[in-house]
């Protein structure tokens, strides 16, 4: 009989445990213990976003150049500009170890500003060949690389709301407060910045 008294009360202790345990998670997600990790997850995925972007860019220009050298081969000195930058774009990679590393995300952008640079002296320079411009090839790779830009000026928009918003959680209550206790090895985390007039607007490359 006491054996089952005793398991009973055991048993009635374990649930109440449970149950306090349950309560007390329920009242730390309502003050925030859990928007620190979560908004640093949606900093990660927004720069996932800014990657593909930038790497279907990337994948664009080989053809895009071949194609402009077939009618303009004497603007080597521009599509060698392209290629180059491309390289030097497609060598810098940032990923989510490195993300928080403000000298390598300059860097990072720096050299897509300047693929950026050249792939819109190459627009130009094709708008003296007429029969370029009328290239069907040439054309679907245009509208191709327009509206990726158009993509990467989202990409970069949202990643840039999402470090905002986590930068701002761990410097404000009662983030900051999460962020002594249990989040400390998390740091404030660098963001894009403009480097030109205009340069968070996608450029234009039609004719």
């Amino acid at each position: 009989m006491q054996i089952e008294r005793y398991g009973h009360i055991r048993g009635s202790g374990y649930k109440l445990s449970l149950t306090l345990l349950m309560l007390v998670s329920m009242l730390l997600s309502g003050c925030g213990i859990n928007n620190i990790p979560t908004y640093d997850e949606q900093v990660k995925a927004a720069w996932a976003q800014v990657q593909n972007q930038y790497q279907r860019r990337a994948d664009l220009i080989p053809n895009l150049v071949e194609t402009v050298k077939g009618y303009a081969k004497q603007e080597q000195a521009t599509l060698t500009a392209v290629i180059e930058a491309r390289a030097k774009a497609t060598s810098i990679q940032v990923d989510a170890s490195t993300l928080n590393d403000a000298a390598k995300l300059k860097q990072f952008q720096d050299a897509q500003g300047q693929l950026t640079g050249a792939l819109s002296r190459l627009m130009v320079v094709s708008e003296r060949y007429p029969d370029l411009k009328s290239n069907q090839n040439f054309l679907s790779l245009q509208s191709q690389l327009e509206g990726t830009e158009n993509r990467i000026a989202v990409a970069r928009r949202d990643f840039i709301a999402a470090v905002e918003k986590y930068n701002t959680e761990i410097r404000t209550f009662p983030g900051r407060l999460w962020h002594t206790v249990m989040y400390s090895d998390l740091p404030i985390r660098p963001n894009f910045e403009a480097t030109a007039p205009g340069a968070d607007k996608a450029p234009e490359v039609k004719f």
